[in-house]
């Protein structure tokens, strides 16, 4: 049988984290319950409301979907790290000016989809 826990490193938001998790812990759980980030939120668990989004090395996912030892030497992002970037408050203005907020529950997986979307655009990768 494999282990309950497990060790991990990885960077969160910029910074290093080593912290021993439960090896079935989801990413989003883990950056909640055990990092107290709590602006990523818990919506479907299924991966459909995109309420959970987080950045893993520069890859838009679902935290609800990917386990927390998965991200073990991994950056991930959150939306609290996208508070420096210059066109968030852009992003953000945009989506009160056109009513998207709604209730504001999947607004954080909404704002950092969009950011995203633009640096890919701006910065295509080159292959």
């Amino acid at each position: 049988m494999s282990e309950r826990f497990c060790d991990i490193t990885l960077r969160v938001n910029g910074e290093d984290v080593r912290e021993r998790v439960e090896a079935r812990k989801t990413l989003v759980d883990f950056l909640r319950d055990d990092l107290g980030l709590t602006g990523s939120h818990i919506g479907c668990k299924q991966g459909v409301c995109g309420a959970c989004t987080v950045v893993i090395d520069g890859d838009v996912v679902r935290g609800c979907l990917v386990l927390a030892v998965q991200c073990d030497g991994a950056a991930v992002n959150t939306i609290e790290a996208f508070r420096i970037p210059a066109r968030l408050p852009t992003f953000r203005m945009a989506f009160q000016r056109r009513n998207a907020l709604q209730c504001g529950f999947c607004t954080p997986g909404m704002l950092i989809g969009a950011q995203e979307l633009y640096r890919a655009a701006a910065c295509p990768a080159v292959i």
